[in-house]
């Protein structure tokens, strides 16, 4: 194996764009919970919610973060297609959603602008698009006949500006440009992301109010959209649709280890000895005692023939997009516009 020194190792690098990873990754490698950093979990139904406030420098430099708040919804069963926890997501999501623009003091009656952020013609990179084709669109009614708009809604309109690659203009001046003439009071920016883990790919929703990069969830960041960038408030809202060959590779390691050790304990319940130890060892081989660095250069070594890294999604991606979609436009709908519960939200959708 090459020497550390001749590897650059941060291309390499654990990706993630969820924040309660990397909560989880610091506070590892902390050994201890991180000084300007609030974590509050609970569980609602068969949702899992987690929230994270970075309120210190050192947090944001431990986690890789911005300072700010960070929402998440973990329900690991939704990849099994089951519509009853979708329905609980979207109730789940809805409040939470809703309890979280009355702490940014954004009004009932506040105007969004809701962005779809990514590519349609590339399904894990569609999320942002097929979220706008079923929100409840209502700003052209206040424009043009306020009179008829009933009480518990809000003016809401909505686009999906494409990508750099199809328009040949940056995202952030698409909707820079929208801001400006719309005058939104709120802007929400949907986008996919990355995980560190399978587990987390659309079963995983992430809140922040930190802005977002476009195309951060497949490492081609562009100008980040933001309150200093568009002038009002951004909530962005993401979900994991990929994760990179490092992090799968990384994660095979280390469950195969897990494997191993189990299978040497349940063959000898009596505790460990020096023999055993050495017999251990012998048999993971060198594996058994490489540290994160050493391991990610040594799958560093393994992929360099294949030429870069790879971004790899589950080959469910259409149904799981569908069902993303679906709950992220029925949760925003019912957030945005009291007057739509759960009974009545799929008669305003397309």
């Amino acid at each position: 194996m090459k020497g550390k020194q001749d590897i650059d190792l941060s291309r390499y690098n654990i990706r993630t764009d969820l924040a309660l990873e990397s909560h989880e990754m610091a506070v590892k490698q902390q050994g201890k919970s991180i000084q300007g950093v609030d974590f509050e979990e609970k569980q609602l139904k068969d949702v899992h919610v987690s929230k994270i406030i970075i309120t210190s420098d050192e947090g944001s430099s431990l986690m890789n973060k911005p300072k700010g708040n960070y929402l998440t919804f973990d329900a690991p069963k939704l990849k099994r297609h089951d519509t009853v926890l979708q329905d609980e997501l979207v109730e789940v999501f809805a409040e939470e959603f809703n309890d979280f623009l009355k702490q940014l003091d954004i009004n009932e009656d506040a105007k969004a602008l809701i962005i779809g952020l990514g590519n349609w013609n590339v399904t894990p990179d569609a999320l942002g698009p097929m979220v706008i084709e079923n929100l409840l669109i209502t700003r052209h009614l206040y424009e043009l006949m306020p009179d008829q708009v009933n009480d518990g809604f809000r003016s809401v309109s909505a686009i999906a500006p494409g990508v750099l690659g199809m328009t040949g203009i940056e995202t952030s001046e698409v909707v820079l440009g929208i801001v400006e003439k719309s005058k939104p009071d709120f802007v929400i920016a949907i986008d996919a992301l990355a995980s560190r883990s399978l587990e987390r790919v659309y079963s995983t929703i992430q809140i922040a109010d930190t802005g977002i990069h476009p195309g951060s969830g497949i490492g081609n960041k562009r100008k980040v959209l933001n309150k200093d960038t568009l002038g009002v408030p951004v909530i962005a809202i993401g979900v994991p649709t990929v994760v990179d060959a490092v992090s799968i590779t990384s994660d095979t390691i280390d469950y195969l280890l897990r494997h191993l050790e189990n299978q040497m304990d349940i063959r000898n319940p009596f505790g460990t000895s020096e023999k055993d130890a050495e017999n251990k060892h012998r048999f993971l081989g060198l594996i058994s005692i490489l540290s994160e660095d050493e391991k990610r250069q040594l799958i560093h070594e393994v992929l360099a023939p294949l030429g870069y890294n790879l971004i790899v999604t589950p080959k469910e991606v259409d149904t799981f997009m569908e069902d993303m979609a679906n709950i992220l436009a029925n949760g925003l709908n019912m957030a945005l516009h009291h007057e739509i519960d759960s009974e009545n939200t799929a008669a305003y959708t397309h």
